[in-house]
């Protein structure tokens, strides 16, 4: 489809999503002095995003502590499994106090000790209590409620569906947006991609419903590189529901085995003795891996978290509490039933530590972008902090290039056809063939059937989000089956451990309608 689009308006920086990522790019360009349009799918903020619902907190070295930049660093690259970009890690984790307290300065009120410091809690594959967190477990919703806040003023637009990043031979011109009044394009020199992640790939996830890959599907669109869509965490306690139960689930954040809750099966035998020396608190790729292999051991449909021993539950759990009796549990009388459930993608659109893409003009911040801070496995609560850090140096570049790029004139775009699969099969074959546990014979089983997908126009935010989530289960299934190794949260049972040999990422793009992978040297295909 050709000609031109039925709407046009103009800003200098067009941002895409409003969570973490999203408004601190936004609050950073519009201080920078640009005209910035922040855009939602949604009809509605509240909810909307993953970082609502973010409980545990946010890992952040605080002055005065035991805790050095250094250790946490340390620890990120520990749980990374070889694949994280330790320059990287560095500058994101030493802006991290700045970044906190900025947003503390914008009203953001974490939870604190009686002598008024911030409360530290310790989570899986941290050496030292460095998690600040806000309700006891709903440090999402309270970031999420300070950035909305601090957002006052701001042109932010619900019910908005980009359908394509438009760009000439060199840069970013402008993005092609339905709404309620049809198809236009806003022309912008600069786009920021925070869209979030893609748990929605799956039939149960903590992700809302919103989470289905949009920011890759455009980028890789566009002409941009992805990596390590492979390395999709799960996190080891999300709330158990019976069979058939699917879209987002709550989690049980982490900070409640930080606390001391240990994770059992049906007999109380312990999960992770003899796993790993931090047992319960090993990194979540270890954690949610044995869970997997004593519910296939056990032929259980769940394990349990046993947090009866944590004095003043409710208090420190407020969210975990609520969710558990809405499904008839009481944690403090009873073990809670957890599995491990699709969470967060250590991977996505490639960028460097200011968000800068490959395409002039083209930026990402948040869970869509892959700085090299989380590798093969995120350190849990390093993601609110790469957000804030990433999203804040992504809307300052954005500014930056805007101003120097001047005006520009979007040409009409090209629309043609995107693959789609219908999303109930999707899930269905997601969570079969590409979840926990990986093999060889369900991967290529899922390639086969993801090829079957037909073009279809795209004009709506469903018909655009199940194009998006076919496009990023491509990536995916071709990914894990090229990758030959188990490492970080990436497992093949045909294979026990990391090759030392597959030690690097392994990069995608689009190239005419098919995913190719750029397969460094090494690395099986």
């Amino acid at each position: 489809m050709t000609g031109g689009p039925g709407w046009q308006q103009r800003a200098d920086v067009v941002v895409i999503g409003t969570g973490v990522g999203g408004l601190a790019a936004a609050r950073a360009a519009r201080r920078a002095g640009r005209d910035v349009v922040v855009l939602s799918k949604a009809d509605t903020g509240y909810g909307a995003t993953a970082t609502h619902y973010a409980q545990g907190g946010i890992a952040v070295v605080l002055p005065g502590t035991d805790d050095s930049v250094e250790t946490h660093v340390a620890d990120t690259l520990a749980a990374g499994g070889g694949l994280c970009d330790a320059d990287a890690v560095t500058s994101i984790v030493a802006d991290g106090y700045r970044a906190i307290a900025e947003l503390a300065g914008a009203g953001a009120q974490f939870d604190r000790d009686p002598d008024g410091t911030w409360a530290l809690t310790r989570e899986g594959g941290h050496s030292r209590r460095r998690i600040i967190h806000a309700g006891g477990d709903a440090t999402g919703a309270e970031v999420q409620r300070a950035l909305d806040h601090a957002a006052a003023g701001l042109d932010i637009r619900s019910g908005q569906v980009v359908l394509q990043i438009l760009r000439d031979t060199d840069t970013v011109t402008g993005v092609l947006v339905a709404n309620a009044d049809g198809i236009g394009v806003i022309h912008a020199p600069s786009v920021v991609l925070a869209t979030g992640g893609l748990g929605q790939l799956y039939r149960a996830t903590t992700n809302p419903g919103g989470a289905t890959g949009d920011g890759v599907a455009l980028a890789l669109r566009a002409g941009v590189a992805v990596s390590d869509l492979e390395f999709i965490q799960f996190h080891p306690t999300m709330l158990f529901a019976a069979e058939g139960v699917g879209g987002r689930r709550p989690l049980v954040t982490e900070a409640v085995r930080g606390e001391g809750a240990m994770l059992i099966d049906s007999r109380g035998a312990s999960v992770t003795a003899g796993v790993h020396p931090m047992g319960d608190l090993a990194p979540r790729d270890v954690v949610a891996g044995a869970i997997d292999a004593r519910l296939r051991e056990t032929g259980d449909a769940c394990v349990y978290l046993d947090a009866r021993g944590i004095a003043g539950f409710k208090g420190r759990f407020p969210t975990v509490t609520a969710a558990c009796r809405a499904a008839g549990i009481d944690p403090v009388r009873q073990p809670i039933p957890v599995v491990p459930g699709a969470h967060y993608s250590c991977g996505g659109v490639v960028t460097d530590t200011y968000g800068r893409t490959e395409l002039p003009g083209l930026f990402a911040a948040g869970e869509v972008g892959r700085t090299g801070m989380h590798g093969a496995n995120r350190l849990a609560s390093n993601s609110l902090l790469e957000g804030l850090v990433v999203g804040d140096r992504a809307g300052a570049a954005a500014a930056a290039h805007a101003a120097s790029a001047g005006g520009v004139q979007a040409g009409a775009p090209e629309r043609g056809g995107h693959a789609v699969l219908d999303r109930q099969t999707l899930q269905q074959a997601m969570s079969r063939d590409a979840s926990v546990v990986r093999d060889a014979h369900g991967l290529q089983r899922l390639t086969e059937l993801l090829s079957s997908a037909e073009e279809r126009m795209i004009s709506d935010r469903a018909g655009a989000e199940d194009a998006a989530l076919t496009l990023a289960a491509r990536v995916v299934a071709g990914a894990a089956l090229a990758r030959t190794e188990s490492r970080g949260c990436h497992h093949r049972a045909e294979f026990s451990g990391a090759d030392p040999g597959q030690a690097r990422s392994t990069t995608v793009r689009l190239r005419d309608s098919a995913v190719a992978l750029e397969v460094p040297a090494g690395v099986a295909s």
